[in-house]
């Protein structure tokens, strides 16, 4: 299958491919998705093909109008649309209890609800409305590599397995959307992501719980990134903690006098701060978390296009707003390593 880039101007012909059945790859304020009509069964299947995703990691639907939602969700609570006024279009995901048999079991990974957005990129919209199809979009990558922030990312990992991508330059936010499980008693945090638990609880006026559970083998998981191994390279990372002194990991390298070079991803203070190895290859996250959660994902994919590297050092941030988002990302990496465990 040849794997066409379209632009932005090309709407008709994306929405084309997706009334049809095919795979299209858009762009979102986060990361890219991988699209299909969610009411397409056969062609949400062909998403776990294209991605090698577990069949049970249950898709989000995303959608360009509140309407959308309220046809396959059960009820919509008053909490539900004040955040749906604060938030949408953005970087909020929500968890609803469906109406029965309206969206197929390959989309809800066989439970009773299901994920929404309504994401910040016209494009995007313009998209949905054009098709007239509301998309299942998990990020547009092999199943757990670094999520895309590009269309060339998504054309490394998918061409030859989707019809299109559609390209409107790199994304803005870098990590996925906050995933808020809607469908409980009290809301949820799945998924940490821009869109912060103190933002969240200021608007519904109550706490908001942050779900720490770990799904285990044989459970569904309710949101995506809660059970499988995500947004890893090929070399292992390592996080270095705010506590942690670059000189003591730069002094590593040195001892470890390894043949193979080694990655570093770090603030630009603390790149100008040490006198590097020379089998250290530096590359910057800008100055603060927002810049780090921004370029995360596309300096891990610069490193997984270069094969020798097999270790890699990452700034790590206190988990705090957004904070939180980038932490997640950064641990599921690093599968929970740290340069102090060296």
């Amino acid at each position: 299958m040849e794997t066409k880039i379209l632009k932005p101007d090309q709407i008709d012909e994306a929405a084309k491919l997706i009334r049809a059945g095919e795979l299209v790859a858009f762009p979102t304020e986060t990361v890219y998705g991988l699209g299909a009509d969610a009411t397409n069964e056969s062609a949400v299947k062909q998403v776990y093909q294209a991605k090698g995703r577990p069949s049970d990691n249950p898709l989000i639907v995303h959608v360009a109008d509140i309407a959308t939602v309220e046809h396959f969700a059960d009820t919509l609570s008053a909490e539900a649309h004040k955040l749906m006024d604060a938030f949408w279009p953005g970087s909020l995901t929500m968890i609803f209890k469906l109406k029965p048999n309206v969206l197929s079991p390959a989309v809800t990974g066989g439970l009773s609800t299901a994920a929404f957005r309504f994401p910040n990129n016209q494009t995007t919209l313009n998209l949905i409305k054009t098709s007239g199809k509301p998309m299942v979009g998990p990020s547009a990558n092999t199943s757990g590599k670094p999520s895309p922030t590009t269309a060339q990312h998504v054309y490394h990992d998918l061409k030859g397995k989707i019809a299109a991508i559609l390209d409107d330059g790199p994304t803005e936010v870098g990590v996925e959307s906050t995933v808020l499980d809607m469908s409980t008693d009290q809301p949820a945090i799945l998924r940490p992501g821009a869109v912060t638990k103190d933002q969240i609880e200021a608007v519904i006026g109550k706490p908001v719980m942050d779900e720490l559970h770990h799904v285990g083998v044989d459970e569904v998981p309710k949101a995506p990134g809660m059970k499988y191994k995500h947004y890893a390279p090929n070399a292992q990372v390592y996080i270095v903690d705010p506590d942690d002194s670059w000189k003591d990991v730069n002094q590593w390298v040195k001892d470890n006098q390894s043949s193979d070079p080694i990655g570093v991803m770090a603030f630009d203070k603390d790149l100008k701060s040490v006198d590097w190895a020379n089998n250290i290859e530096k590359i910057s996250l800008g100055t603060d978390v927002q810049d780090a959660s921004h370029n995360l994902f596309n300096e891990l994919r610069a490193f997984d296009d270069q094969p020798e590297y097999k270790t890699i050092f990452v700034q790590g941030v206190a988990p705090v707003g957004l904070g939180e988002a980038y932490m997640n990302r950064l641990n599921k990496s690093a599968g929970q390593m740290h340069f102090k465990q060296l």
